[in-house]
């Protein structure tokens, strides 16, 4: 049976409690994940969330930021660029020659063409860049995650590891990696080393989490919002003991919807969901403790 999670009793919770980081990721991307996470925030159950800082909407979260100190935000270190209609690429280099860009100058679409062409210095170069950007522009950085699974994969874990070591922030890391290794798709035989870090790790003082859960991303139409929602009250309902990491991507309506609309819809739902009355009171009702990450980095600096 698995030891029970240090960070709970730390925590002050017991082995039998279950507790959620809601954790919005893609702030910065466009200008409607900014207000979601802001309002979310605010109001909802979004307890933290994570900043593409090579993304055109980076200096406006980041602006906001300065004056909401109480915000968590993390980075979410990007190394792709998925959208057909909306683009960005690496702020440390634009020299086709270092991987990181493809024939149109933007990062790659998805995570096996990084894979085919990465070099591990030019990465680290990257990441420490977005990094310290975020540092810069004020935030006070509680985390580190990673876009698409990105850091996360076999070639880049071992400096996604020394990067939360070195500037003393917990990465996205779960005890029971093979919850979070099924969201990467590597394929057979690639995820051994992935999945043998987080023992390494917790007698490192890494803040470790339980559980891995995503958000429902599965294009629907919009009649279908009913069903999908019931998917969540699904999930929460049936979280085991421990702490989950929920990623969650909402954004609201006006502007995701011309990047790629079967795309975003779940987006846009999502937001409505977090916000809504019933689904906070449905939360509260499950006894579920909600978390942030700068509890957890400040355990980790202590």
């Amino acid at each position: 049976m698995e030891a029970t999670n240090p960070i709970l009793e730390k925590l002050g919770l017991q082995p039998a409690d279950r507790a959620v980081i809601f954790h919005a990721d893609d702030v910065g991307m466009t200008h409607g994940a900014n207000i979601a996470f802001l309002e979310l925030a605010q109001h909802g159950l979004v307890t933290c969330g994570s900043v593409m800082t090579p993304c055109p909407w980076f200096p406006e979260i980041a602006m906001l930021a300065s004056t909401r100190p109480h915000l968590d935000l993390g980075v979410h270190l990007t190394l792709t660029s998925e959208w057909d209609r909306y683009r960005w690429g690496p702020i440390s280099t634009r020299d086709p020659a270092s991987g990181l860009i493809d024939d149109e100058g933007y990062f790659w679409r998805r995570p096996e063409q990084v894979r085919e062409h990465l070099r591990i210095e030019v990465v680290e170069a990257e990441f420490r860049a977005q990094i310290d950007r975020a540092l810069a522009a004020g935030i006070d950085v509680t985390h580190l995650d990673t876009h698409m699974g990105v850091a996360a994969l076999p070639e880049l874990v071992e400096l996604y590891v020394r990067l939360g070591l070195e500037y003393r922030l917990p990465i996205l890391m779960v005890r029971r990696m093979d919850s979070y290794m099924e969201s990467l798709n590597l394929g057979p035989g690639q995820a051994e080393r992935v999945t043998a870090l987080p023992a390494e790790l917790e007698h490192q003082g890494m803040p470790l989490l339980d559980t891995f859960r995503i958000s429902v991303m599965t294009p629907s139409d919009e009649g279908n919002s009913d069903e999908i929602n019931q998917v969540y009250y699904h999930m929460i309902a049936e979280l085991p003991p421990g702490i989950t990491y929920f990623s969650l991507h909402p954004d609201v309506l006006g502007e995701i919807e011309t990047m790629a609309r079967e795309r975003s819809l779940f987006r846009i739902r999502e937001y409505r969901l977090l916000q809504n009355l019933a689904f906070m009171t449905f939360v509260t009702e499950q006894q579920i403790h909600r978390l942030g990450y700068r509890q957890l980095r400040d355990l980790m600096r202590a």
